[in-house]
């Protein structure tokens, strides 16, 4: 039984993450409301920290996964003040 190359299945998987990385930067470029950019922007951070923890496992270094962290992190705060944002503006 031969090994998996591990190179070639972090490239498959590279490969597959850039279909969701160019539907949401076109939606975030074309998007017809501040809502639907958003959430474009929302995606292309959530595909960051999927490629970031693919190199991470790709490269075996561990550093790519405290940039994942930060990445989720900041994409977090930034939700939640949009959609305090949002909300205020709804109102008023």
């Amino acid at each position: 039984m031969s090994g998996i190359d591990m190179g070639l299945v972090a490239g498959v998987l590279a490969a597959t993450l850039c279909a969701p990385l160019a539907l949401a930067a076109w939606r975030m470029l074309r998007g017809p409301a501040v809502a639907d950019r958003f959430v474009a922007f929302d995606m292309l951070t959530a595909v960051a920290v999927a490629f970031s923890a693919l190199t991470a496992v790709a490269t075996g270094r561990s550093g790519f996964l405290d940039v994942a962290l930060v990445l989720s992190l900041v994409n977090f705060v930034a939700t939640a003040a949009f959609a305090l944002f949002l909300e205020r503006k709804g109102r008023g």
